[in-house]
């Protein structure tokens, strides 16, 4: 199994104020989890980061970065993806999954024909959504978003490389559209 040495923690969302405070997205658990795990580092590991949480606003952490003095500063570590080393993080329990270990399977229907590769996790407040490229799409091509849940998602094989997807319906077909009134359908 080949995974990540490093897992996503949170992301720097902008500035805060004046004083060189910046605003973060903890992608932990439990949100005051982001600095439990050790020091953080870009994704390359070549920038570490010492931060000190102050408050918790709109689903964001406000911190301190030790070095970061001014608004300027704050605002160039915009968009920053904060890591950990894996061996900092507790083991999973049974079906919990890090994000960093989703992103890559395969996704396969319940015949085993492949459907895709999973691109992204996503939580827009309704539970969470994978983002799985559809089989031979390119970088940039075609998508789908999945419910993750256990209906939609039944299997999940860390060890295997691999989800089982049973989508739910309507979600591949394109809609139908009614015909339109005094149209003869003939």
């Amino acid at each position: 199994m080949s995974q990540s040495s490093k897992v996503c923690v949170g992301q720097i969302t902008g500035a805060h104020g004046v004083r060189g405070l910046v605003k973060i997205k903890p992608f932990t658990a439990a949100p005051e989890d982001l600095t439990a795990y050790g020091p953080v580092s870009d994704e390359a590991g070549a920038r570490r980061l010492a931060l000190q949480l102050l408050s918790w606003a709109k689903d964001q952490w406000i911190v301190k970065v030790e070095g970061v003095a001014d608004r300027d500063a704050a605002d160039a570590l915009r968009g920053l993806r904060l890591y950990v080393d894996r061996a900092a993080l507790p083991e999973t329990e049974e079906d919990e999954f890090y994000h960093a270990d989703l992103i890559g399977l395969r996704a396969e229907l319940a015949d085993g024909s492949v459907f895709g590769t999973v691109r992204g996790v996503f939580d827009f407040g309704a539970g969470e959504m994978l983002e799985i490229a559809r089989q031979g799409a390119g970088p940039g091509g075609s998508s789908v978003m999945m419910p993750f849940t256990r209906a939609a998602v039944p299997v999940v094989d860390i060890a295997g490389r691999r989800i089982v997807v049973d989508p739910p319906a309507g979600l591949l077909e394109p809609a139908e559209r009614p015909p339109e009134e005094g149209k003869d359908e003939g």
